[in-house]
């Protein structure tokens, strides 16, 4: 049986040995990182071709993903209940881990009497909004290579000329027109992967519709989606080295400033704060959903998702490791097609459950570290606000920062102190990422629970035809649904139809 099908029981493990080499990518990486800073930040431009190969996969393989699994379901109203499943786990597991990040920062209260005045002085001083938002933008750029310009179009409330208060109204604003575009190349050039994933759920569900008529059309957009994933099974070779220079280079620039441990030493108590509910959300919250809906192991799931898990600390970036996310559910984790290719692109996108827990605890961390009061309405607020957020934030490197502004504008809290937090931001989104990525897996494990049961179950369509084929010629006769039904090509037409041939039963190959 080819890997990527579903089976009844638990999924078979992976057989090489790719999730170990990552790991010990990493580990090399921070060791030598420590060792010889210097050194390691020139590693830089190995660990950007990397990210720069994964994110060249995301667009086209989250159109042709998202259509090959509507297609596969033969009728886009059979979408409704997982769909409407999908919606309810994200929205469910984001107010949980919200919930858990406010039980944490109140029970440890990081901010209270570990940042001296004169580090939070000195970090807000001359920040104004226009300043903050000029930082904000500063390390976006240095973290994912866009320009600040391209930064600024994206993300309108980073612009100079933005208003100083962002408020609720921009995050509803945002909401909707992030599902809607006048330009799909744009979105595709821009990474917007909301307008592409509606478009390929109404253009998929519409050929649907139009039977036999389409059939090319539908041959076409399964074997892009196989070849697409064939093409990650081949970058996941080059993964390790690409991995280590990512995490080198990083920790290498940060250990080489000479500031790095000073402001682990400031704000330790707010990092293990967040790695804390963040290791609780991950490790007790998620795999309990995942053992309740599917009554597997939910550790060893996490051990099948292992290369996109590392993948996801090292690019810290959910959109950049879809692909691998995609590959790991199907092979590894025994998550049918059908799921993967609808809730994993959707969850990379809307599904930001450490990234709303981060936000969360950061806010309320901030406000202690100053001495702003917030009784439980303004942390009430701080939660709608932080889940909110959370879903408009994009799948790119510190995204989260960029919600933040909206966050520490619903409380009243000045917006120059998120200063206090910049210098860690880039280590908490790796493990904020990590998260976002496990909570989208097991979305994809729960949701697939919720769709229909069918004759066929997920095979690789292209990976098995000639499987197929053969299988056919030998059996004679081909069962309804024996063969996925995305695959396009036709069986052989029945001997009796064939006025030449005398025996119904003589068939060829």
């Amino acid at each position: 049986m080819p890997p990527s099908a579903s089976t009844p029981g638990e999924p078979s493990p992976p057989k090489s040995h790719l999730t170990l080499w990552i790991l010990l990518s990493i580990v090399a990486a921070i060791v030598v990182a420590l060792l010889f800073p210097h050194f390691a930040s020139r590693l830089s431009l190995g660990g950007e071709v990397f990210l720069s190969l994964l994110k060249m996969m995301v667009v086209p393989l989250v159109v042709s993903s998202v259509m090959s699994g509507i297609l596969g379901l033969g009728d886009v109203r059979k979408l409704g209940i997982p769909g409407g499943v999908a919606v309810l786990y994200y929205m469910t597991t984001t107010v949980l881990a919200v919930v858990i990040g406010l039980a944490a920062v109140n029970l440890i209260q990081p901010g209270v009497g570990t940042v001296s005045s004169e580090t939070v002085e000195s970090r807000s001083s001359g920040m104004g909004a226009p300043a903050v938002r000029q930082a904000v933008r500063e390390s976006l750029a240095r973290e994912s290579g866009v320009t600040e310009k391209d930064i600024s179009r994206a993300l309108p409330q980073l612009a100079p000329t933005a208003q100083d208060k962002p408020d609720m109204g921009t995050i509803l604003h945002n909401l909707v027109l992030m599902l809607f575009t006048d330009n799909l190349f744009k979105s595709a050039v821009e990474t917007q992967l909301l307008p592409l994933i509606v478009f390929s759920i109404i253009f998929a569900g519409m050929l649907t519709t139009l039977g036999s008529r389409v059939d090319s059309i539908t041959l076409m957009i399964d074997q892009i989606n196989h070849a697409l994933m064939n093409f990650v099974l081949l970058l996941m070779k080059v993964a390790p080295l690409g991995i280590f220079c990512l995490v080198a280079a990083r920790f290498g620039a940060a250990q080489a400033s000479g500031e790095f441990l000073d402001e682990l030493r400031q704000t330790g108590w707010y990092v293990a704060t967040v790695v804390g509910g963040l290791g609780v959300h991950m490790f007790i919250s998620l795999p309990l959903i995942y053992w309740i809906f599917t009554r597997r192991n939910p550790y060893l799931f996490i051990y099948h998702m292992g290369q996109a898990l590392l993948t996801a600390f090292s690019t810290a970036s959910s959109s950049a490791t879809l692909p691998v996310t995609m590959e790991c559910a199907q092979a590894n984790a025994g998550v049918s097609e059908r799921s993967t290719e609808f809730v994993l692109p959707l969850g990379a996108t809307i599904n930001m459950d450490g990234t709303a827990l981060y936000e969360a605890v950061a806010a309320i961390f901030i406000a202690q570290a100053i001495g702003f009061p917030l009784d439980l309405t303004a942390q009430l607020t701080i939660a709608v606000t932080a889940t909110l957020a959370a879903i408009g934030a994009a799948g790119i490197p510190e995204a989260g920062l960029v919600t933040m502004l909206i966050v520490l504008n619903a409380v009243g809290l000045p917006l120059e102190y998120i200063g206090l937090i910049l210098s860690v931001d880039w280590l908490l989104d790796r493990f904020r990422t990590t998260v976002n990525v496990f909570g989208d897996a097991v979305g994809a494990a729960v949701v697939d629970r919720t769709f229909p049961v069918t004759a066929d179950q997920p095979v690789p369509a292209l990976a098995t035809a000639a499987a197929g084929t053969a299988a056919t010629s030998s059996a004679g006769t081909v069962s309804p649904g024996s063969v996925n039904s995305r695959t396009a090509v036709p069986p052989a037409p029945p001997a009796a139809v064939d006025p030449a041939r005398p025996a119904a039963g003589d068939t060829k190959s």
